[in-house]
């Protein structure tokens, strides 16, 4: 774990990740909305919402919707990446044949794989936390409005939705990257599954009520039914955002979720510890 924690914080694609989910939930959670407030114009994500709704959408009140929001599609999918390229990297550079001969047993080191991802995803959704916090509280003093924290309660049920959200996609991504043996594939497919296919899967479902069951059951369903459930817009509706869905309960979210997440941990470890690693 401590090895795999230094690759990561001396990884330039680690940080790399971290900065583009920053700029993205900057622009779309607070300099988009905030340019559409103070001109008074509307354009595909702002239509049918009043300007107070905008400013009251960047206000600190709402950090656990703002915090939550972006996770089901873009944070996912970043992070989805992230785990690809940690597991993956091992095949092209030629480190998992060189980790494996130091005396160390296979599932000890996917498990050690798997815990330097949880820290960093943990710093991830702190790290975003602080960074909506503090754009709000600009947004605020510069409206000359009340800098009002949300409930405790609220931001704790918001930064454990993130949390689970955001290990499905990072477990998810590992599993990819020790299936395709290699970063570059992984990457690929990882990203076509989260960002086309689940969403033609669930345009298809319309019409096709068997299929339904089916999609509302997906990954990246259960994602978006959880940020729902914790206060998110689902998409297609006035200041909806893609990837949010109401396919299911919060409950059953959360059940649907962990168990995606315990499903990729084992997974990878069979993969990692059956297969030739050349």
């Amino acid at each position: 774990m401590r090895a795999d924690l230094l690759r990561l914080s001396r990884w330039p694609a680690a940080w790399a990740m971290l900065g583009v989910w920053l700029l993205l939930n900057g622009l779309f959670s607070f300099l988009f909305p905030y340019l559409s407030y103070r001109s008074g114009a509307s354009g595909f994500s702002t239509e049918g919402v009043s300007r107070a709704q905008l400013l009251s959408s960047m206000l600190p009140a709402q950090l656990p919707v703002t915090l939550v929001s972006g996770t089901p599609m873009f944070g996912g999918a970043i992070l989805l990446i992230l785990g690809a390229l940690a597991a993956g990297s091992g095949y092209s550079w030629g480190t998992w044949k060189t980790v494996l001969t130091q005396g160390r047993t296979r599932l000890q080191v996917v498990r050690g794989l798997f815990q330097a991802l949880a820290v960093a995803v943990v710093a991830f959704v702190v790290l975003t936390v602080v960074f909506d916090l503090a754009l709000s509280l600009v947004v605020a003093w510069s409206e000359g409005q009340a800098a009002t924290l949300p409930g405790g309660r609220a931001l704790l049920e918001a930064f454990g939705a993130t949390l689970l959200i955001c290990a499905v996609w990072t477990s998810g991504g590992v599993f990819i990257g020790l299936l395709a043996r290699g970063p570059a594939l992984a990457v690929g497919l990882g990203l076509v599954w989260a960002l086309a296919v689940e969403n033609l899967l669930r345009g298809v479902a319309g019409p096709l009520d068997w299929l339904r069951p089916v999609t509302d059951h997906l990954p990246g369903s259960a994602a978006g039914s959880l940020a729902a459930a914790v206060g998110a817009a689902p998409a297609g509706g006035p200041d909806g955002t893609p990837g949010v869905v109401t396919s299911l309960t919060g409950s059953a979210a959360v059940l649907t979720a962990a168990l995606y997440l315990v499903a990729f941990v084992a997974l990878a470890a069979t993969l990692l510890r059956r297969r030739d690693v050349t």
